[in-house]
Formats: structure tokens, C-alpha cells, sequence
């Protein structure tokens, strides 16, 4: 029996909205910066990166705060039992019209695969970001203090997960289309409602 219940909730909705936006900005002004699009300038672009930086330091604080601090982060710890079936649908039974083999509640939204994802990218490649972001930034007063001389390895392992993000979130819109409809789940994280059932 099918049932509609709110899966996300309100503050879940925000940080997802404001980190995209967030990330979007960063992406296209990142860009700016290494010369490979020239829209709004370096100045502007290398200013806009700052505060971006900064706001999405804050908000994954705010995020990791509320994960934390709700028992969310029950959702992320990684559990096999069926990865077997859901790397099958993914690489062969949603082009054949096959039902989805994970069940979501609101106790267990995320599939196994999404469970290591999501754990490798807000708890891993995200945190990375931000740290290499605060490196890159206060370098002078750093150097200065006698921590690091150099900044190119730093300066890699930062692009390096601007890639790795770009990538992440290409993947990531793909994915949402895997709804029962086109449009199911980013309905879903819009209004925080999903239909649960069989």
C-alpha cells in the first residue's frame, strides 16, 4: 500500500538547496579563476570565491551540526546488505523498466551505494574543499608562521576536488531522474514529500 510521507525534512531541504547554489557559484567563479571561462573577470570572480568559501564553510558547520545532533547520521554508516541488487538495477534494470530493490522509509532513505557516496562526499571530499579553500586563503599568515612554504600541492588537491565535485554533481542530476516519474525526486526534495510503498 502506497503512502505519502514527508522524507526530508524542512532544515534537510535548505542545506541541500543552499549547498547546491553554493556549489554552483564556487564551480563557475573556480572556473573564472583558472581562465577557462571569462565572464565577470578575475577580480570579481577571485572576491565572489572568498565569500562563497566562507558562507559554505559556515553552512556545512550548520550542516554537520544538525546530522549530528538529530541522529541523522544513522543514515550515512555504510550497510552492504543488498548493494548487490542496486548495482544491478543501475546497471541494467532501470533501462529495462525494473523496480527500484531498495525501499525507502524515513528511518532508511538512502540505498547502499548512495550510503558510501554521500559518506565519501559530505564527510570526505567536501570537508577536503573547505580545508584546502581556508589553506589557499590565509597561505601568507600560514607561511609566515613557519607551517608550509609552498602551496602547489595544496593548490592540486584543491582542483583536483573542484573536479571531483563537478563530477559528483553531473552524476548526481542523472540520478535524480530515476524516479517513478522524471520528476518524482526533485518534487520530492522541493516539498520534502515522497510516496512510500509497494
Amino acid at each position: 500500500m502506497k503512502k505519502t510521507t514527508t522524507l526530508y525534512k524542512r532544515f534537510e531541504r535548505f542545506w541541500h538547496w543552499g549547498q547546491a547554489l553554493l556549489v554552483v557559484a564556487l564551480i563557475f567563479t573556480g572556473l573564472e579563476l583558472h581562465g577557462i571561462t571569462s565572464i565577470i573577470g578575475f577580480e570579481t570572480s577571485s572576491h565572489l570565491h572568498h565569500i562563497g568559501g566562507f558562507v559554505w564553510t559556515g553552512l556545512v558547520v550548520l550542516i554537520f551540526t544538525w546530522i549530528l545532533t538529530t541522529g541523522e547520521w544513522k543514515q550515512f554508516i555504510p550497510d552492504m546488505d543488498g548493494i548487490d541488487g542496486v548495482l544491478r538495477y543501475y546497471l541494467y534494470g532501470v533501462f529495462i523498466g525494473e523496480a527500484h530493490p531498495h525501499h525507502m522509509t524515513a528511518e532508511n532513505k538512502f540505498n547502499p551505494l548512495q550510503r558510501m557516496t554521500y559518506l565519501l562526499v559530505l564527510f570526505g571530499l567536501v570537508p577536503l574543499q573547505i580545508i584546502t579553500g581556508l589553506v589557499f586563503f590565509f597561505f601568507p599568515e600560514i607561511r609566515a608562521a613557519g607551517v608550509i612554504e609552498h602551496i602547489g600541492f595544496v593548490a592540486a588537491v584543491h582542483t583536483f576536488c573542484a573536479y571531483a565535485v563537478i563530477a559528483f554533481l553531473i552524476v548526481h542530476l542523472y540520478m535524480i531522474t530515476f524516479g517513478a516519474k522524471l520528476s518524482s525526486h526533485l518534487k520530492s526534495m522541493l516539498t520534502g514529500k515522497e510516496t512510500l510503498g509497494k
